[in-house]
This record gives C-alpha cells, structure tokens and sequence, in this order.
C-alpha cells in the first residue's frame, strides 16, 4: 500500500503549476475560488494588512491582544521560517500536519492543471480553512503589494491596516514612494475604516487621496493617534484618551511604531481593553530575536546571537537603531540576501554600528547573492572588514575564534533566518 503524500510533497507539486514565482493579477485566485464554492465570503470578519515593513509584527500585537481578550483569530502570513504550517494559524493554533495536507490536496484537486502561483493557491488553501474553522477574527496579511495581492478578494473586511510604506519588490510594484503607495492602498474598501502607520509624506497623500474616493475613515499616526516612549513606557493617544503601558516585548524602536499602530487597531474595533496585552504579549520571531539555547548558541559559546529577517533600505535603519541602543559589546553581522534586493542600501546604515561582517549564500535558494557578492557589497557600503564563509555555522566560529565576546546578528533575509532558525533546532 502506498503511503500518502504528505504536505511538503503537495506543496512540491504546487510549485510546478505557473512558471513565474510572481506574477500579479487576480484571475486565477478568482477562478480557483469559485470552484471552491468561494470560502473568501464566509469568512469571520477581517482585518487586512498591507505595508512594507512592519506587517507580521503588528499583525502578531493584534493578534496577542484579541486573544487576550478570549476571542479565536485566525492569522495568515507568509513566508514561513522554518514550516509552511506557520503561515495558517486556525483558531489561534498552528494547523496541524493532518489538516493541512488534506486541506491542500482539495485544492490542488479544485484547481487541476490549470496555471496558478504556489502563493495564489496556498492562499486559497488558507481561505478554505477559516472559512470551515469557527473563530471570532481573521487577521489576512498581504503577501506582496496589495491592489492585485492573492489576499486582496474580501469584500467588506472589518478593517484594514497600512503599515509603513518605503521601497521594496520595485520590479513588482513601482519604482517610486507614490506607485508603491498606490499598490498598498489597493486593499482600502469602500467605506470599511483604515488605520494608517507613520508615513513618508509622499505615501500619505496617495493613501488619503484614494481614502476620499472611496469614503474610508482614516485613523493616521500624527493625526488621530500618536505613540512615544515615556520613562520606559510606551505613551498611546488618541481621541478616546491617553493609555500608559508596558514597553513592546519586540525590541526595536521601530517595534513602538508597530504597537502603536496595533493598539489603534484594536481600539477601532472596540477592544480598547485589549491594548497592553497586545504589546507585552505578541511573539514574532525573526525579528531581532536574540536566540537563547540550541546547536548554534552551543557553538557561539559567550557570544550574544541575534537573528533579524529584515532586508530592505528601511528595515536596515531601524535594525542599527536597536543596535546602537543596545549595551556597548562588539557587534559583527552574518548577512545573505536575495538578489531582488537593494544589498547596498540596506547594508549602508549598518556599517556604522558592526565591526565586520561574513557573507553567506542562502542555502537552497535560486535567488540568493553569492557570498563573495555580498561582501563586495558591504565593502561598498561602508564596511571596513568584510570576508565570506560557506555557512552560518562556519561564520560563527571565525567571530568567535577572534572575538568570543561578540554580538553576532544573523540577517538579510527572512529564507537565511528561517534556515537558521532550523539549524538552531
């Protein structure tokens, strides 16, 4: 008797059904989600996200604060770290192995040969098992852009969410602020409110232009709440008053922007009870985590590990922020990215915060830079002492070998964290 196949194999074979890994329209996921008798119009009510950084941890501090407040989210995300399984969170719970491979071969069976991208498809897959799993909210986070995004087939969501917007994927979505904007704020719907994060100025005006085409109430950072840091306290404003909390459990300062943003969220949807439980709360892994125990910890002996997935221009500027207002400790980088990416600018704010960095390829990925790549990058950006290793693993012991009291952070890529992550255990 032959053994079933099991998740990883379905999702192989969804990986075969459209030659190009992005191709952005919403045909397809129409069509597929018409043969599954539309699961995207049963949903629990939703609240989407789009934006260019901040996404998964805002999505993770709603979350943690709807929970807190006894309701069943679903959550949607990508890409995964370690397993696909975290990309649906059913009812507040990692879908099991059972559930998913049985939720994939549906549709892969629904879908046929027809062509369709692994992330239209396993979006598709995600909406069929909210759609079938009681809960209270649907948390649905775009996987790229938002106007033409595989999420993007909600009526009438609840709310939607923009986070910051700033360059990224500009292959896909427009080489400027304002045409990346425009794609963002593809997710507004008529009438249904939107929360706005702090915004270069040039994405604002897109965001509420389209805002008053299609009568969305907007609730924008500096205009209808604000977040600050008071005496190791997060500051929260708004019209319904002042909240004085915990500092986010995410480090970062960016991560004060994130909590903000969730909390006024939440207080849109009438949890205002909900609020210091979504920043002291919410778990996001990948962004600048410091890991405590396993394999690569063992190896890195006295050395702090951090590992951060962030990969663009911003989210290299907020990465040397935390670091810089970390206690003084040398600080060394091992960097990999994915040649869609600007390494350059990136890298370009970080030179003035580590003493060195170690390149790496990505293992397993089509799109990742060489390692010799990266390092003549980061020379370029400023790094004074760059060299290339063959792993993560190897890079560790040249730091510690020189330096065995360094901090060493793992970065540039959320596939290069995910993949540390599984070396780690």
């Amino acid at each position: 008797m032959t053994e079933a196949p099991g998740s990883d194999a379905i999702l192989g074979r969804m990986m075969t059904l459209h030659p190009k890994v992005i191709d952005l329209t919403l045909d397809r996921v129409w069509r597929l989600l018409a043969a599954l008798d539309h699961p995207e119009r049963g949903l629990p009510p939703v609240i989407h996200l789009a934006g260019t950084n901040g996404k998964g941890s805002t999505q993770a501090m709603i979350r943690a604060g709807l929970e807190a407040s006894g309701d069943r989210v679903h959550a949607y995300t990508s890409p995964h770290l370690a397993r696909f399984h975290e990309r649906i969170r059913l009812a507040g719970e990692l879908i099991s192995e059972d559930a998913l491979t049985a939720l994939l071969d549906r549709t892969h069976a629904a879908n046929g040969p027809d062509p369709i991208t692994y992330f239209e498809i396993t979006t598709a897959a995600a909406l069929l098992a909210f759609a079938e799993t009681p809960a209270e909210w649907t948390l649905l986070e775009t996987g790229l852009g938002g106007r033409l995004d595989a999420t993007n087939v909600v009526e009438r969501p609840a709310l939607t969410v923009i986070t910051p917007v700033d360059l990224d994927h500009q292959q896909y979505l427009g080489e400027t602020i304002e045409e990346i904007a425009g794609e963002k704020a593809g997710i507004l719907k008529r009438g249904v409110p939107c929360v706005v994060a702090p915004q270069h100025e040039a994405a604002l005006e897109v965001i509420e232009a389209r805002a008053a085409r299609l009568g969305v109430p907007l609730m924008v950072h500096g205009q209808h709440w604000h977040v600050t840091t008071e005496r190791d306290h997060l500051v929260y404003q708004d019209e319904r008053g002042l909240l004085d909390l915990p500092l986010p459990r995410l480090r970062g300062p960016h991560q004060i922007v994130n909590a903000g943003t969730a909390i006024a969220s939440l207080r849109a949807l009438g949890r205002n009870e909900a609020a210091a439980e979504a920043a002291t709360r919410a778990n996001w892994p990948a962004r600048m985590q410091r890991l405590s125990r396993g394999p690569l910890v063992d190896l890195a002996g006295e050395a702090e590990l951090w590992l951060d997935g962030g990969h663009n221009p911003a989210a290299g500027s907020v990465l040397a922020q935390t670091l810089g207002a970390l206690p003084q400790r040398p600080t060394h980088l091992i960097c990999g990215m994915l040649n869609t990416k600007d390494i350059v600018g990136y890298l370009r704010p970080l030179a003035g915060v580590a003493q060195g960095l170690h390149a790496v390829s990505i293992p397993g990925e089509a799109n990742t830079v060489p390692a010799a790549d990266t390092a003549r990058a980061a020379r370029a950006a400023g790094f004074a002492e760059t060299t290339k290793a063959e792993s993560v693993a190897q890079a560790i012991r040249a730091i510690t070998a020189r330096v065995p009291s360094a901090r060493i952070l793992i970065c540039g890529s959320l596939y290069l964290a995910g993949h540390a992550l599984r070396d780690n255990g």
